[in-house]
């Protein structure tokens, strides 16, 4: 497989290497944090969405669920894409995706025009971040990309941290759809900007897609996706057809999937990407973070809400401090990784989570509010000085002819890992939960109800607290990535193994 990556520019212009490259992703990074934002703000206006437009709670699921499942499906695609089409012009697509999905789900009269809406906005926003990722790595120099990705971590963290609180304030005071049309002043900028200023910085080639890859990929990643999504909802245990009939048929076809890419010459979704060891090891530390960052997101507000009487918007609010701070140190880890590397930035971090994580689990009725908070801040402290790093680590030690696919593929896996970690974590809340009530003996009825939520939230804590131990040892096993010299275009079918 040929693909030709623009070179990374070598001048010491700024973080990244030229004006022209700072100008080409600043206008990408801020069509990224408007996406990302959208994505976090619907999930505090469903119950106010419900009653507008008469729907049940299984109905309105499908907003967010739907939402996760055309990302999961279109990002093992992105890697094609992105080798297919120019930088521009699958930008200006994704944003003018977002745009239409944006326009459609504000003036929706019912569930059916709202849920299409979501669908071509969630089309974009699957695009653009890998996109933006592989632009980086193909204009920016080895020495800047963690300055460079640590900016863009920016938006990353800020954006589905100031979503809720944001989604809260205008939901109590205005129509859930505000929450669109808010949106679309920003989104038209960016596609006018874009089409004005926006140059391509990666050549094309002009791959061939397998049918049949794609098929199996739609399939497997969206069953997986869909299947755990419904059982971290709610709708269904892991014995529930709902559940359990979508994740089967998305694990055979994930695994038929991944036979076929290593059989191709042109696979979909390039897997020699883990013959690189430092790859692998990141890829499996990231999956292990993001479900850590899932159970915090998911079990706090709950919490909150549900045991401590706290409204929406003051659960909402619990969070913010942690993604502010995440904002503010994306960059400074980004240049602490330009100059040590990922390893220890790794082990600190992971230190820190899962000390976290731990603190979490002896929580109690009596812990206070300003606890918590500072105790989701310390957790999003400790994310933020791995997440960036380790990915841009990662994709480091790759030639360029498989960062589209290494990108793609991390994407992917966090997206999934995410699905995987809410419904694990959910389902060993609720079995503890009912575990406790079962055993509680003489209780009051409202009080029972508390501790048995405790109870349930304590057993989830300890798993995310033993899964981010082995993540914690596996960081040990990183290093600084170098990339191979003289395999930019990975000619054949092998890829040196480290």
């Amino acid at each position: 497989m040929s693909t030709v990556h623009a070179k990374p520019s070598q001048t010491s212009g700024g973080t990244f290497g030229s004006k022209g490259n700072f100008l080409v992703i600043m206008v990408m990074i801020l069509g990224v944090f408007v996406a990302i934002l959208n994505e976090t703000l619907l999930n505090v206006a469903l119950s106010k969405i419900m009653a507008d437009i008469g729907i049940e709670p299984s109905k309105a699921q499908w907003l967010s669920t739907g939402y996760l499942l055309v990302i999961g499906v279109l990002i093992p695609v992105t890697a094609y894409l992105i080798q297919r089409f120019t930088t521009r012009g699958l930008f200006l697509t994704a944003m003018g995706l977002f745009f239409v999905g944006t326009c459609i789900a504000a003036i929706a009269p019912g569930f059916g025009m709202l849920l299409a809406g979501r669908v071509l906005q969630a089309a974009g926003t699957g695009l653009l971040f890998p996109l933006l990722t592989n632009v980086v790595f193909s204009v920016v120099p080895l020495e800047k990309r963690g300055s460079a990705m640590g900016t863009i971590g920016i938006v990353i963290t800020f954006a589905p941290a100031i979503g809720p609180t944001l989604s809260g304030i205008i939901v109590e005071h205005f129509s859930w759809r505000v929450l669109f049309y808010g949106v679309l002043p920003i989104a038209l900028f960016v596609i006018i900007f874009a089409y004005a200023k926006l140059k391509n910085v990666t050549e094309t080639t002009n791959p061939k897609i397998d049918v049949l890859s794609l098929l199996l990929s739609t399939i497997g990643f969206g069953g997986i996706v869909y299947g755990f999504s419904s059982a971290g909802e709610g709708h269904g245990g892991w014995a529930s057809p709902q559940v359990l009939t979508p994740v089967l048929i998305g694990l055979a076809a994930l695994t038929l999937f991944t036979w076929r890419q290593l059989k191709l010459k042109q696979p979909l979704l390039d897997l020699r990407t883990f013959t690189y060891r430092i790859f692998r090891v990141s890829t499996v530390i990231m999956m292990i973070v993001m479900m850590a960052m899932f159970s915090a997101m998911m079990l706090l507000p709950i919490f909150l809400q549900n045991a401590l009487g706290y409204s929406p918007l003051e659960a909402g609010l619990v969070m913010l401090p942690g993604g502010i701070l995440m904002g503010i140190m994306s960059p400074i880890t980004g240049r602490l990784f330009d100059k040590f590397g990922a390893k220890w930035l790794a082990i600190v971090g992971l230190a820190l989570i899962g000390n976290t994580l731990w603190q979490f689990a002896s929580i109690t009725l009596s812990t206070s509010y300003s606890t918590i908070m500072i105790m989701n801040t310390l957790l999003m402290l400790g994310i933020s000085m791995l997440m960036m790093p380790v990915m841009t680590n990662a994709l480091n030690e790759l030639p360029p002819a498989l960062y589209a696919h290494g990108t793609a593929i991390i994407s992917t896996l966090q997206q999934v890992s995410g699905a995987v970690g809410t419904a694990l974590l959910v389902t060993i809340m609720t079995i503890s939960s009912a575990g406790y009530a079962a055993n509680a003996g003489n209780v009051p009825a409202a009080e029972l109800k508390a501790l048995s939520l405790i109870a349930g939230m304590r057993s989830a804590f300890l798993l995310a607290f033993a899964l981010v131990a082995l993540a914690w040892l596996a960081s040990f096993l990183l290093k600084r990535a170098v990339p191979p010299q003289g395999d930019n275009e990975l000619n054949g079918h092998r890829a040196p193994a480290h």
